[in-house]
């Protein structure tokens, strides 16, 4: 037997589900994140949110705003606030580029968050462009026919 141990066994992934419904992805990144106490224990949990966040550049550094981490149930007095804006970690390249594109239409919003191989919290951003409702009806008209392909093969 040898003498490493597995440290976290169950991956989290937490996805932001609707996001590929109501955006086009143009480029995605991974950004470290700069949490407090209890956070990464909820984080390891699986209790996050993703729904309502995105991200915006605020005093030279990039902040994912809407993120819901609830607190950690043995946190006592020591526990986090659940929605405040978190510090993404991000190099001065990505954030250079990030800062070029920042044009009308195009936003920067979380994906997923997961924890790395290394035990550290990560978030995979993109930028996006929001679809127009036409833009969404061939995603569901693509979606609908792939499930129908799917089933018929089976």
């Amino acid at each position: 037997m040898s003498g490493k141990k597995i440290l976290f066994s169950a991956r989290v992934c937490i996805k932001n589900r609707r996001a590929a419904f109501e955006y086009t992805f143009l480029d995605r990144y991974t950004a470290g994140l700069i949490l407090q106490g209890t956070e990464i224990k909820s984080i390891r949990m699986g209790k996050v949110s993703l729904q309502e966040s995105y991200c915006y550049f605020h005093q030279g550094a990039f902040r994912v705003k809407g993120m819901y981490i609830a607190p950690y149930r043995q946190g006592n007095i020591y526990n986090h606030e659940e929605a405040r804006d978190r510090t993404l970690l991000l190099q001065k390249k990505e954030i250079e580029k990030l800062l070029k594109s920042q044009v009308k239409g195009v936003t920067i919003i979380p994906l997923q968050l997961f924890i790395n191989a290394r035990g550290f919290a990560k978030l995979e951003i993109a930028l996006a462009r929001g679809k127009k409702i036409y833009d969404k009806r061939q995603t569901i008209k693509e979606r609908d026919l792939e499930r129908a392909g799917m089933h018929s093969n089976g």
